[in-house]
């Protein structure tokens, strides 16, 4: 393979896209592997877990003092009134997730991020999250990208924001001493009593199926993929519970004994007794399960490489893997000297935030890249970011985003900023340039035979190259 090549697809496959490939010099794999480590801090002053909880504690109690306040039925607030602080930490945190991508100098650390913050999904979808995914990300996702597993695994499971979104923090134990005590109390017809939904398994079995063993898959060289029950998800449900209490006054987790099921828990034939050391200890079982290094060698061959990618080098990520007790930095060294990496057909699709991104990165917006719109539209596209549609994340195949409706989106998107910027740009050497021989002969007649600039500038956007990764 030759060099300008190889650095076209280090720049567009594994990162988000160069206006100018001369950026990853003579060695490609150089330039990947010497990005390998935390993700880039997104700027000082966002905020934390501490100061989402007050903003969502001061809109429920100004949603609560209008409502008391005696206003008619036409002057209700609607259900986002009192809201503005939280809409703008919010707005805040999407901004800051975009503008570090557009000008990070290291985009395959970025990428990894974004992996990762979607394997890991937690969305604003849910009010009691709302302000707290920004911080999630900055906090259990970005500094742990380059550790081990196991450690990546703890800080998002822990974190507040990730124990309400899968109501882990109202989880109690049938048998725990706080579901006895309302229990009496209810029995003494308290009208005050609290009610309690018992337990909850909605951590436990994402933990479970997306977070570390995936779903069951027919076997291999270590024995079938998955393999849990659903008794191990109701057992692991009851290994978690006390682990609750992110809230206005206490907002880091801790353990609250009088919520934990009593007694022994039995997850994929290993046991582990009552108390919050098992938490540490499941994990790390889970961690090193063969299981696991399957469904994240899979994952992260897919989300790099093809939808279907080659089983031979989701076999050796997943040795790399096993061997190396999770350490992500030589899975990812794995990867990048993988030569079905390297593979000239591009056959992923970007999602419309890598389009988004990637275009303000060859256009050099800088600051610029977002416009109007917080997100840039890239929600008009089909992407609500920090608000995917379900624990499983955005999904990362490229049927998913190839509708006639998301094409015309993306259309649409590329006509506006072509028609905004396009009579400054000369689509024809940036091609060039942000391609080199990726570029075709097909894609490069269409654009010097553009009506305009801005013409020019739309095609190369929208063709298969730029598209594609």
């Amino acid at each position: 393979m030759s060099a300008p090549l190889q650095a076209a697809i280090a720049a567009h496959r594994f990162g988000l896209g160069e206006a100018d490939l001369a950026v990853v010099g003579d060695d490609p794999v150089a330039w990947l592997k010497r990005q390998i480590g935390p993700a880039d801090a997104q700027g000082s002053g966002l905020p934390g877990v501490a100061e989402g909880l007050r903003a969502q504690a001061d809109a429920r109690r100004r949603l609560a003092s209008s409502a008391a306040s005696g206003a008619s039925a036409a002057d209700t607030p609607s259900p986002t009134a009192g809201r503005d602080e939280l809409r703008e930490l919010v707005q805040g945190d999407i901004r800051a997730r975009l503008l570090t991508a557009v000008n990070t100098q290291r985009p395959f650390a970025e990428r990894l991020a974004m992996f990762w913050a979607n394997h890991f999904t937690v969305t604003t979808l849910k009010g009691s999250t709302r302000g707290l995914v920004g911080a999630f990300e900055r906090e259990a996702i970005r500094p742990r990208i380059a550790g081990r597993f196991v450690d990546l695994l703890r800080a998002s499971t822990m974190h507040p924001a990730m124990l309400r979104y899968l109501d882990n923090q109202n989880s109690a134990g049938p048998r725990s001493l706080i579901v006895q005590r309302i229990a009496r109390r209810r029995a003494a017809t308290d009208p005050l009593a609290p009610r309690l939904s018992g337990l909850n398994e909605n951590l436990a079995r994402e933990l479970l199926e997306l977070h570390t063993l995936g779903a069951a898959h027919a076997g291999g060289r270590y024995g079938p993929w998955g393999g849990y029950s659903q008794a191990d998800v109701t057992a692991l449900a009851a290994l978690l519970t006390g682990w609750r209490g992110p809230g206005e006054a206490a907002p880091r987790p801790h353990f609250d004994p009088a919520w934990h099921e009593p007694g022994d828990k039995v997850i994929l034939n290993q046991r582990y007794a009552e108390g919050p050391q098992a938490f540490d200890a499941v994990l790390t079982d889970l961690a090193r399960h063969p299981s696991t290094a399957r469904h994240i060698a899979t994952k992260l061959a897919r989300h790099f490489l093809a939808d279907e990618p080659p089983p031979a080098m989701v076999a050796r990520l997943t040795e790399v893997f096993l061997q190396s007790d999770g350490d992500l930095p030589a899975l990812y060294a794995a990867l990048i000297d993988s030569p079905e990496a390297w593979a000239p057909a591009a056959l992923k699709l970007k999602t419309p935030e890598e389009f988004v991104v990637s275009s303000a990165r060859l256009l050099r917006l800088g600051q610029g890249a977002l416009g109007r719109a917080p997100d840039a539209g890239i929600g008009a596209m089909g992407q609500r970011l920090h608000a995917a549609p379900s624990p499983a994340g955005w999904p990362d195949r490229a049927e998913e985003w190839l509708g006639p409706e998301a094409l015309w989106q993306r259309v649409e998107w590329a006509s506006r900023v072509a028609d905004r910027l396009g009579a400054s740009i000369d689509a024809r050497p940036l091609a060039q340039a942000a391609l080199g021989p990726r570029l075709g002969a097909a894609t490069r007649q269409q654009i010097d035979r553009a009506a305009d600039p801005s013409q020019a500038l739309a095609l190369l956007l929208m063709s298969p190259e730029f598209q594609r990764r």
